[in-house]
């Protein structure tokens, strides 16, 4: 699987390798609504199943069918495309009789209802999984209980997934380029820097062309499902070299999941500090903390530990880190002094980084640094690990998969510009870690990080 640059909360326990997503059945998801529509108002809520696709793909052929804007959509979360999910999707102003009668490739529609408002992000409970990780070690019977009981017991570590960063791992640079209003760097990043772990030679060859100076060729070679790419490159050939106006030409959508992706690795960079300087029992509170209660989301400060500590013992609560935003209220302590250090690295002050980020768009918050692994069944079967479990929203399946099979790669794009020394990334071992594939790809070492158990 492809993983993050992160610490391990369970790197002493041996993981029990295999492989995900060989097949699509083997990545089952279905979300969990927070609420069930009403039967009567002007969205219709419809609930999809999709194999191979990711929501927005999903979205673009239903809005096609429907001969409507995409704009009528709403939707609690995206999925990931490798794999079958079910989610909902509302619909404005299109009674259900059109939607139950399509037929699309792809998806199937398996209910359709009325209800009043459009479905927002974060509409959710969270989501179900049933994941099949193929071709575990034989002696996986004795590796999985002990990491198992650990997280049971101190929670997962909430990091983002890989998905979070796109399939070349670094729209987290296209995001922090954008913020720091460097338009030619993040259309650069977007358009350019190709790597193998892309897997479509058409796309190599057209960020090649890019990088190259041939925008024609580029706009020529782009699948036409890459349709922002598309729109940028079409928008730089009418206009020439007018960075900013390419960017601001993007659906506002993309540029904010640019910029959400930044947010995310600074996040994750705070939770793989608070593991190295505050050990792996994620519930420990320090004082100043700003705490997370898990039934509502509200946040508070923790000014006296011992009173506030079994209260996170039993999953009430949980430490936070930080969405940096406008309105991210900051801890104190040794919290404090974590986001201040990585905010250093990047050589701005919480302050400064806090107001990167736009009001209108990301207001910022603060995230939980743990979530509790629910409803969790696993068995042996042929060789193969079957794992099904419930996730609240916002957290990664990956991320818990990761832990277990400690069978990962990791694309080196997250290491480049300096940034595996700038923000102390973690690496896989010299002596279980290779480097792979396109070496000679211009402006991209487009190689992994193979860490085997």
């Amino acid at each position: 699987m492809l993983g993050i640059p992160h610490e391990y909360l369970t790197p002493d326990l041996p993981g029990v390798g295999g492989v995900i997503k060989k097949y699509h059945e083997d990545f089952r998801v279905e979300e969990v609504p927070l609420y069930s529509p009403v039967g009567s108002g002007e969205h219709s809520y419809v609930e999809i199943e999709k194999t191979d696709l990711v929501t927005r793909d999903a979205i673009d052929r239903l809005a096609r069918a429907l001969n409507v804007d995409t704009g009528r959509f709403g939707y609690a979360g995206l999925k990931d495309r490798r794999g079958i999910t079910r989610q909902v999707l509302s619909i404005a102003l299109v009674p259900p009789e059109r939607i139950r009668e399509l037929k699309i490739s792809g998806l199937r529609i398996l209910n359709v209802a009325l209800h009043r408002n459009k479905l927002r992000i974060g509409h959710l409970r969270g989501n179900r999984f049933k994941i099949r990780v193929r071709g575990v070690r034989d002696d996986a019977a004795e590796r999985v209980p002990p990491i198992l009981d650990f997280i049971q017991k101190h929670g997962m570590p909430n990091y983002y997934g890989h998905q979070r960063f796109g399939t070349r791992a670094d729209a987290h640079f296209t995001g922090r380029a954008i913020l720091n209003t460097d338009y030619k760097a993040a259309v650069h990043r977007f358009l350019g820097c190709p790597s193998s772990v892309e897997g479509n030679p058409q796309v190599v060859a057209a960020r090649r062309a890019f990088m190259a100076g041939d925008w024609e060729a580029a706009h020529a070679r782009f699948p036409t499902q890459y349709r922002e790419e598309l729109r940028a490159l079409k928008f730089l050939r009418d206009r020439g070299e007018d960075y900013a106006g390419a960017i601001r030409h993007l659906r506002a959508g993309t540029r904010k999941l640019f910029m959400t992706s930044f947010q995310s690795y600074l996040f994750n960079l705070c939770l793989t500090e608070r593991i190295r300087q505050c050990g792996q029992e994620l519930e420990r509170l320090e004082a100043g903390d700003l705490a997370y209660l898990h039934r509502n989301g509200a946040v508070f400060r923790v000014d006296d530990v011992a009173e506030t500590q079994p209260r996170s013992d039993s999953f009430e609560l949980s430490p936070t880190g930080p969405l940096f935003g406008t309105k991210m209220p900051a801890p104190q302590g040794r919290q404090l002094e974590i986001e201040a250090a990585v905010a250093a690295r990047e050589g701005l002050t919480v302050d400064q980084v806090r107001t990167l980020f736009p009001t209108k768009i990301l207001e910022g918050g603060r995230r939980p640094l743990r979530v509790q692994v629910q409803d969790l069944k696993w068995r042996l079967e042929e060789g193969d690990l079957i794992l099904e479990f419930f996730l609240q929203k916002g957290a990664y399946a990956t991320t818990f998969i990761r832990e277990l099979t400690k069978h990962e790669t990791f694309s080196s794009e997250f290491y480049g510009d300096g940034e595996a020394e700038k923000h102390q990334l973690w690496r896989a071992p010299e002596s279980t870690a290779e480097r792979v594939a396109d070496s000679e790809t211009p402006g991209s070492t487009g190689s992994i990080v193979s860490r085997s158990p």
